[in-house]
């Protein structure tokens, strides 16, 4: 989708999460590239997005198709994840965003169920795959 000026987006990125991919597209990219894609993909994207198409090569594609349904985290949530994927003690977790320990538990508790993970250890993996949050964070 063109934005108001007329402007067609091309994302190109090393992100390949399914949440990076459909908030690029929600937020009016025509086409979403992974930074290893070719020379002549990259041509062909922008080519595509000038003719007011959508570029979106197979292996996007791909996450597109595998798409998990959105999991809708809040900030504060997503704030406890980050700061879990840092490797933060849950104590350590409640100091650096002003809350109790109790209350980070919670937000772990809260995070493992929509994600529908085990441990906190598979709900960073999880959300690190989708594009939830990422390593540089």
């Amino acid at each position: 989708m063109p934005s108001a000026r007329g402007a067609r987006i091309v994302v190109l990125t090393s992100y390949d999460g399914d949440v990076d991919i459909f908030r690029a597209l929600g937020a009016g990219a025509c086409g979403y590239l992974i930074k290893d894609a070719l020379g002549r993909e990259l041509v062909g994207a922008v080519r595509a997005a000038a003719a007011g198409k959508r570029a979106i090569p197979p292996g996007v594609a791909g996450r597109l198709a595998n798409f998990t349904p959105r999991v809708d985290l809040s900030h504060r949530e997503v704030e406890v994840l980050r700061c879990a994927a840092r490797g933060l003690r849950n104590r350590e977790i409640a100091t650096a965003i002003g809350r109790t320990e109790e209350t980070v538990k919670a937000h772990l508790r809260h995070v493992m169920a929509k994600l529908r993970a085990s441990d906190r250890t598979e709900a960073v993996t999880i959300a690190l795959k989708r594009g939830i949050i990422h390593l540089d964070d």
